[in-house]
């Protein structure tokens, strides 16, 4: 028997044996011809890594873990943070200490190695077994630095659990949000080891059922699930989840467009232009059939100056305030990005945050632009100012848009590209003087944003990658610490914004939006600033 027969058939059993799993994933039994229908499919284009929530970094392992698993805490969609495991809980010792009371009918799910039930109920010892392992440097978890403001963390008893801060920090509930604070059961790990990343029991509100790693991972509905909704009706309604991994958005959309998957997420240049009018709206050959749901992402896309640099005209205020004011932020999302996004007029702290002002930053003035690129010429007498702005391929297109524009106020932009980890390791050790950025939020807070400009966290041993200094804004940065307010901690970071914006260390492009497309079979599907994929309240309806 030849080796291409071998491959063949090989491929062929494995199709067969992948069709058998999802008939059964599709209809329980013969009696249930209708649980098809209640099959959420989506695509990840990215792949998956792992469905270890100490290791759900990226946003396809995010949305993956996040089905499987839950924590003390979670977020809405307002971005409150409200109860999960934990029922209740209380904030003492100057904001220092949190104590959390657990609810007593969460269950991991199903598993051989459980008592006789296959299952047990979650205790505080389960997270403090949890919080251990994030920390320990042998599982090298990504999510470690989360705990990095603790001091100590213990099981009271089993129903409370105590977590002793080194210092005030408001946003910590906001941390606690994260998959990487999942609760996980020692007993599961210990047995599975490093392959508890294909092997995962949470108490999340679907389970794990199969994982074809790059073909399909299928979810099934969690029948012991503890969240009910408003009606006291169990969740979830819908039965399993399918994701399958096809490696590009452009042949996502077309399974989409088929009918083959349920949802999309994201604008594509493959197929924006195909799908939305120049103004955002659907266009009429997709009104009938797709739903669109758009709003704010805690995302905010930026150039940034290295300042520390001897590059005169980076030097310069009067030239990074001329950049500012120098292009149209309006025009460059309607041409560029079909007008999702929100033009980022105001300052760092992006649309959808506490502290947000759109006052704060810079809006279109090119006779004040060309103003203050004169004004630099006749003060330095360089006649042709220059500078040199890195990019990586993806944002090109903003890169020249904003070039053409400045070209016209005597300022000339010379655009280089090079490749993401290029760009990446250059902004990182100050090697670039003028750069592409973004930056997405760790955590629902606006001191994540702030704290690119605070002089302690410098990079690479930070994530200040400006070595922005300024004595006020540090003093009023951690004044935020110890402020327990949230209306008057806002305001100080408003101020902090404001501060930022007036040394002009950065030049806002636009504050994201989350954009969703899906079948109008799909309800409830929600959408959140932090982009992240809730599927236990959503229902399918028969088309």
């Amino acid at each position: 028997m030849t080796q291409k027969t071998n491959v063949y058939k090989a491929n062929c059993f494995k199709v067969i044996c992948f069709s058998i799993v999802w008939m059964l994933v599709s209809c329980n039994n013969s009696s249930n011809s209708n649980k098809d229908s209640l099959v959420f499919r989506y695509n990840e284009h990215k792949n998956i890594g792992s469905l270890d929530p100490a290791f759900s970094k990226d946003l396809a392992d995010i949305w993956a873990t996040h089905q499987l698993f839950n924590g003390l805490v979670q977020m809405d969609n307002k971005l409150n943070v409200i109860p999960a495991i934990a029922k209740h809980w209380a904030i003492t010792d100057s904001a220092k200490t949190y104590t959390f009371t657990l609810r007593n009918d969460v269950f991991f799910h199903k598993h051989k190695l459980f008592n006789q039930d296959s299952t047990r109920t979650v205790n505080a010892q389960d997270f403090e077994y949890s919080f251990n392992r994030l920390r320990d440097k042998s599982i090298a978890s990504p999510g470690s630095w989360v705990l990095s403001k603790v001091e100590n963390f213990t099981a009271v008893n089993d129903s409370t659990f105590q977590i002793n801060l080194k210092q005030p920090f408001p946003a910590f509930l906001g941390l606690l949000t994260m998959k990487y604070c999942s609760v996980v059961p020692k007993e599961i790990v210990s047995h599975y080891g490093t392959d508890f990343r294909s092997h995962p029991i949470g108490t999340g509100p679907f389970k794990f059922k199969r994982w074809e790693e790059n073909l399909k991972l299928v979810f099934r509905k969690n029948n012991n699930y503890f969240e009910t909704d408003s009606l006291g009706q169990n969740l979830p309604y819908l039965e399993a989840i399918a994701i399958t991994f096809l490696p590009d958005k452009q042949s996502e959309f077309l399974q989409f467009a088929q009918g083959n998957i349920d949802f999309v997420s994201g604008l594509d240049g493959s197929y924006k232009d195909e799908v939305l009018t120049a103004d955002g709206q659907l266009r009429p050959k997709y009104a009938n059939d797709v739903k669109m749901i758009r709003g704010p992402y805690l995302n905010t896309e930026y150039l940034a100056f290295f300042m520390e640099t001897e590059v005169n005209t980076i030097q310069s205020l009067k030239l990074r305030k001329a950049i500012n004011v120098g292009f149209d932020r309006d025009k460059m999302m309607t041409y560029l990005r079909n007008g999702i996004g929100i033009p980022a007029n105001g300052g760092f702290i992006p649309k959808g945050l506490p502290g947000f002002d759109a006052s704060v930053g810079y809006t279109y003035q090119p006779e004040l632009a060309k103003q203050l690129v004169s004004e630099f010429i006749n003060e330095t007498g360089i006649k042709n100012p220059e500078i040199t702005l890195t990019t990586t391929s993806n944002y090109l297109s903003f890169c020249e848009f904003i070039q053409r524009e400045l070209q016209k106020t005597g300022l000339l932009v010379n655009v280089d590209v090079i490749p993401p980890s290029s760009l990446k390791d250059a902004k990182a050790n100050g090697q670039v003087d003028f750069f592409r950025a973004s930056w997405i939020a760790d955590y629902p807070d606006a001191e994540n944003y702030l704290s690119l400009y605070y002089s302690k966290n410098f990079a690479p041993n930070g994530p200040n990658y400006t070595h922005f200094k300024n004595e006020e804004f540090d003093k009023m940065y951690e004044a935020s610490y110890l402020e327990t307010n949230p209306d008057v901690r806002a305001k100080l970071y408003t101020k902090m914004d404001s501060l930022i914006m007036d040394s002009a260390p950065i030049v806002p492009l636009f504050y994201d939006e989350v954009v969703r497309f899906s079948r109008k079979n799909i309800k409830d599907l929600g959408i959140n600033p932090t982009n992240l994929l809730e599927l236990k309240s959503v229902r399918k309806t028969k088309d």
